[in-house]
């Protein structure tokens, strides 16, 4: 499986822009801008995307590992949020809410922290990953 997105951008890195489009066209001509990623600027950002893609990524692992093990969660919310330092990215931190009827909490921490080191997008990091983790019952 291959995915694609394209990115243009037009001008100087302060007063210049430019659009984010996806094959599944999600994105289509989605602004980006100095302002949006260094600021509070209308449009998305590399970061904001890195985030949805982490989140996205570890609650789709997470339920696949719960359902193999026997359990079907009811929510799985989790919240990703990429810490940009001094120009690098240096962390994910990854907030979890979870609602798993018959798990022991036990359980659940180890299938959680087994889907954060072995879902795709973590996989794909070198930097720091963070894991928080509440059970609901």
């Amino acid at each position: 499986m291959k995915r694609k997105a394209q990115a243009v951008w037009n001008g100087d890195i302060k007063t210049g822009n430019g659009t984010l489009t996806t094959d599944s066209t999600v994105l289509n001509k989605t602004q980006y801008s100095f302002n949006s990623r260094f600021a509070d600027g209308v449009g998305t950002n590399p970061e904001e995307l890195l985030a949805a893609a982490h989140a996205g990524c570890y609650t789709m692992k997470l339920s696949l590992d719960l359902t193999t093990a026997g359990f079907t969660p009811e929510e799985l919310t989790t919240q990703s949020t990429i810490t940009l330092d001094n120009g690098k990215i240096t962390q994910s931190l990854l907030v979890l809410n979870a609602k798993v009827p018959g798990i022991s909490e036990e359980a659940f921490l180890k299938i959680a922290k087994g889907a954060e080191e072995t879902c795709p997008v973590s996989q794909a990091f070198s930097f720091e990953i963070i894991l928080q983790t509440n059970l609901i019952n």
